[in-house]
């Protein structure tokens, strides 16, 4: 099992930034890809970021390329999501979560560990 908690979540304005914070414990973290998605009220999980077991690959859905950066530090087993210039579509309720899987990491289902969630609201 792999606990996941998301923090740094809130409230904040247009062309502002925030840090999500995802701390795991219980297995091995550094086995683990590690995953963001996000859900809008009335819309489907979406893929935002993942970063491979050593933090060496990372990959960003279109929409936050250039804005969000995704990081991890494997001795303090947590990952990371730096959001900066948010847009009001950007607000969501953000969720991390944990594969063993090496490809198709855009797909929900790729995932086995998910953390709670934690809301970003961007306002105009």
């Amino acid at each position: 099992q792999v606990q996941l908690v998301e923090s740094g979540g809130g409230l904040v304005q247009a062309g502002g930034s925030l840090r999500l914070s995802c701390a795991a414990s219980g297995r091995t973290f550094s086995n683990y890809g590690m995953g963001w998605f996000r859900q809008a009220p009335g819309k489907e999980r979406e893929f935002v970021a993942v970063i491979s077991l050593n933090g060496g690959n990372t990959y960003y859905t279109d929409s936050v390329k250039g804005r969000f950066t995704i990081s991890r530090d494997n001795a303090k087993n947590t990952v990371y999501l730096q959001m900066n210039a948010l847009k009001p579509e950007d607000t969501a309720v953000y969720y991390c979560a944990a594969t063993g899987y090496s490809s198709s990491l855009y797909n929900p289902n790729r995932y086995t560990y998910w953390g709670q969630g934690t809301q970003v609201t961007v306002s105009s």
